[in-house]
């Protein structure tokens, strides 16, 4: 109850009178059973538009320091991960990857919507990275189907370091799901779990336009900050090539 007031009743039509959602696509989204969402991620605020625009209640997995906060900041930080339908994961420790897909696994065999952000982290400047194999084996453990979303401007409206967005329209592109059922014995292949990877992110970067660089994210935030240089990304490439 507490999750339908705050989305169809304050947060969701407060955010559509102020940020005026441009969106395509949203019929690719099944009325029922379970669906993975594969986002890529330009923004914080992408946990905010992806949820509150499909009409049905979307569960991504954030990590648990983000429940915990004290005071009025640490409170409203709560409430509105609740109020996205957001689950709260440890993600310290080597089996945090595999904690947050069993969460995601559960949402999907209740018949309900999972998101997850296939390159693992926020883009550090706006292109497409190389997805992580975990979106494939949350749909070939689970049969569901997958719908690229591409959000389309999010870094404009809320760049990386900024606390308050700016006020403009939000522009999102939903595309055909994605069936992987020919793949349903081939779970644990790793090589079938990387084509199945590459070709949602080759969704990804048709529908978003962005340019896709064959490196992930995580491993050029990690090269900005250590002491020797890393190798120079590949750029301009279609995914898996």
């Amino acid at each position: 109850m507490f999750y339908w007031l705050l989305k169809y009743v304050v947060l969701g039509p407060v955010l559509k009178c102020l940020f005026r959602p441009d969106v395509e696509g949203l019929h690719h989204v099944p009325a029922a059973g379970p669906v993975i969402l594969a986002c890529n991620h330009l923004s914080f605020s992408d946990s905010i538009f992806t949820p509150l625009l499909v009409k049905r209640r979307v569960t991504f997995v954030a990590k648990a320091e983000y429940f915990t906060g004290k005071g009025i900041k640490g409170w409203l930080m709560r409430q509105f991960f609740v109020s996205t339908g957001t689950i709260p994961v440890d993600r310290s420790g080597g089996k945090a990857a595999r904690a947050a897909l069993d969460t995601q696994l559960r949402v999907l065999r209740s018949g309900n919507i999972a998101g997850i952000y296939p390159e693992g982290t926020r883009s550090p400047d706006g292109r497409l990275y190389r997805g992580k194999t975990g979106v494939a084996r949350l749909a070939l453990e689970s049969g569901a189907p997958v719908v690229p979303v591409a959000l389309l401007n999010t870094d404009e409206i809320q760049p990386t370091g900024r606390l308050i967005p700016s006020i403009k329209r939000v522009r999102m592109r939903f595309g055909a799901p994605l069936d992987f059922s020919r793949y349903a014995d081939k779970l644990g292949d790793r090589f079938v779990e990387r084509a199945v990877t590459d070709e949602i992110m080759y969704e990804l970067m048709t529908l978003t336009g962005r340019e896709y660089v064959d490196v992930y994210a995580s491993s050029l935030k990690t090269a900005v900050v250590a002491p020797t240089p890393a190798p120079a990304p590949e750029a301009s490439r279609s995914p898996g090539v």
